[in-house]
């Protein structure tokens, strides 16, 4: 219920909307709290409504904690929890109702308590969630890292080069305004990154001069973690855009396989699997390690098989997909012979606690079962409506 973007049941939309108004409701209430004689005519209504949304992000953080071995599946409850702690959005979560509490327990940090409120409004990245196009900024700024970090090192070293040399030509003239060269840090960094504020400046003809080359530097310099950034969006556009015309030229479908201690691949190695034509072993996994399925591999039992097939030729295309049954699904519940399904779709394996299941029509399906659907679809549709 508390994962974000998890759209499948109605109380997990329920609380992702009633999360999202509290928190705007709370973000206006701090914003109305700063008009004087709004604040005096509404004193209780804001107080009220501050600690009642406070509260709910309190509940809202320990149930993330308590579910935390859900957002970190392969981790103990405890290192689940640790890690959920001391995660960025852990981190969010803790800040945006701990200050108010705190100044019961510390009055004399009351200021800054109340500025670390401000932390809360990063809850609403939360939205990205529901995004994808969002999350790009993201992708953009991690990849790009090490070139914005480079070009900031180097901003860094021009404001304060630029200081240094605007001391060394304007302090006899203005010894009160350029007592020494950190002084001069705010004249560079509006210079560099701005056009000035007009509160400090030269007065000195070489002052001026290099004031001048200065602000030329800056226009330059701070251009160029603009321009790796700008680069950065165009690069994850042309990646996303290879990745889907490559989805409608060829369909290649994926299938976890799980080794059991009774499977008649355990124990054998991958070049005597002897796989079907158009399909291979692309990667197994064991015990969290990725290994490459070469022919002198051998199959263990806990084994994961990653297996991949491409699309069946002709006048139709295949659609392989898993759907994991809900509680509200219209097929929990119900045989599978009661089902009411397209004569293109067809159930071929039910995974209900990791037991696999031949699907005849007496099988009552439960929730939490894993169905792999088959489904064929004509070419036509795609050329007409296409849906990638």
């Amino acid at each position: 219920m508390v994962s974000v973007g998890v759209v499948d049941d109605k109380l997990n939309q329920g609380y992702d909307i009633l999360s999202t108004v509290l928190l705007i409701i709370n973000l206006a209430t701090a914003f109305a709290m700063t008009f004087e004689d709004f604040y005096k005519a509404h004193y209780q209504m804001l107080h009220w409504t501050e600690a009642v949304t406070v509260a709910f992000f309190a509940f809202d953080y320990i149930l993330r904690l308590y579910t935390s071995d859900r957002l970190y599946p392969h981790k103990s409850k405890q290192d689940a929890a640790i890690s959920y702690i001391f995660s960025g959005y852990g981190i969010i979560d803790l800040l945006s109702f701990l200050p108010y509490y705190l100044p019961v327990f510390f009055p004399a940090g009351a200021a800054v308590f109340r500025m670390l409120r401000v932390v809360r409004i990063f809850r609403l990245f939360r939205i990205n969630a529901y995004y994808d196009s969002l999350g790009i900024i993201g992708k953009v700024i991690q990849g790009k890292k090490t070139q914005l970090m480079a070009s900031v090192f180097i901003i860094i070293l021009l404001i304060l080069a630029s200081s240094l040399c605007m001391y060394s030509v304007e302090h006899e003239a203005q010894p009160d305004v350029f007592k020494n060269a950190f002084s001069g840090i705010w004249w560079a960094t509006s210079t560099l990154l701005t056009v000035g504020y007009g509160d400090i400046y030269p007065v000195t003809v070489m002052g001026q001069i290099l004031g001048i080359l200065i602000t030329f530097l800056g226009v330059g310099m701070v251009a160029i973690p603009t321009g790796i950034i700008s680069a950065g969006f165009v690069e994850e556009y042309q990646r996303a855009k290879r990745l889907s015309d490559v989805q409608r030229e060829e369909a290649i479908h994926f299938i976890e396989v799980d080794i059991r201690h009774n499977d008649k691949w355990n124990g054998r190695f991958i070049k005597d699997l002897g796989m079907p034509k158009a399909s291979i072993i692309a990667a197994i996994v064991r015990e969290n390690r990725t290994i490459i399925p070469r022919g002198n591999v051998q199959v263990l039992e806990g084994d994961k098989l990653i297996i991949c097939a491409e699309a069946v030729k002709g006048d139709y295309l295949t659609n392989l997909r898993e759907v994991e049954l809900k509680r509200s699904h219209s097929w929990n519940g119900k045989m599978i012979r009661e089902i009411d399904m397209s004569r293109q779709s067809f159930i071929i394996l039910v995974d209900r606690g990791g037991n696999m299941l031949i699907p005849d029509g007496d099988l009552v399906l439960r929730a939490g079962d894993k169905i792999l659907l088959y489904t064929k679809e004509s070419k036509e549709k795609y050329i007409e409506e296409p849906s990638f």
